[in-house]
């Protein structure tokens, strides 16, 4: 054997060594989990920490986040009980707490909290009217937030907040609350001018009266 034959043998012995250790060995963060599988069955869940494997046998999946997650779905047109359709903009504040679940109980769990929060969101605002829903924000977080903890918890979820950001009106409802306000910052504007002037006319007629007592008890005096 030759000198270029045994280099490239050794080479092939360290790179097949050094793949050996990188599929023995696993870091893996902290708040990551990763599932292991061995034969295509789950077999344990790496924390975090230093963990080893039998490589080629047993097949670590991608990483898991442990840590709280915020994600914002797009706005969802919603019937109310007065058949207004309204736009509603959420956000969700969950958190991954068991991870063998996360991976085997439901394929995409972000997709299906998605659907849950728009079904129960249509659910929850389809028995309020139009005004009940402006005013009951937090009535409609903790509703969602107690149906979507019952249902995820299955798989391995925990939701932690759920928040309305924006409640959207349609735009003929939102011309007419505009007309309104404006007609009651209107009317509260007249109210307290017709107040002061009224004010003034009291303390003018108070002044007045003050002037003629002095003046006759000035004229009395005088003829005393």
């Amino acid at each position: 054997m030759d000198v270029v034959t045994q280099a490239i043998v050794g080479a092939v012995i360290a790179v097949t060594a050094l793949i050996i250790v990188l599929r023995t060995v696993w870091i893996v963060p902290q708040a990551r989990a990763q599932n292991v599988e061995r034969f295509g069955r789950y077999l344990r869940t790496l924390e975090a920490g230093l963990h080893f494997v039998i490589p080629f046998v047993d097949h670590v999946r991608p990483r898991i986040d442990l840590r709280e997650q915020v994600v914002s779905f797009e706005p969802q047109p919603v019937i109310t009980e007065d058949n207004l359709v309204v736009r509603i903009d959420t956000v969700l504040y969950f958190q991954v707490t068991d991870p063998r679940a996360a991976e085997y109980e439901i394929a995409n769990y972000i997709q299906a909290i998605e659907q849950l929060t728009v079904t129960t969101l249509r659910n929850v605002i389809g028995a309020m009217d139009l005004e009940e829903c402006l005013t009951s924000r937090e009535k409609i977080n903790s509703q969602l937030r107690i149906v979507l903890d019952e249902a995820s918890g299955k798989w391995g979820i925990r939701v932690n907040r759920v928040e309305i950001k924006a409640i959207d009106p349609p735009p003929t409802i939102k011309e007419a609350m505009e007309k309104q306000m404006r007609a009651e910052r209107d009317k509260r504007a007249a109210i307290l001018t017709a107040e002061g002037v009224r004010q003034s006319k009291i303390l003018t007629a108070e002044g007045e009266k003050q002037s003629a007592i002095l003046n006759a008890e000035g004229a009395r005096q005088s003829a005393v």
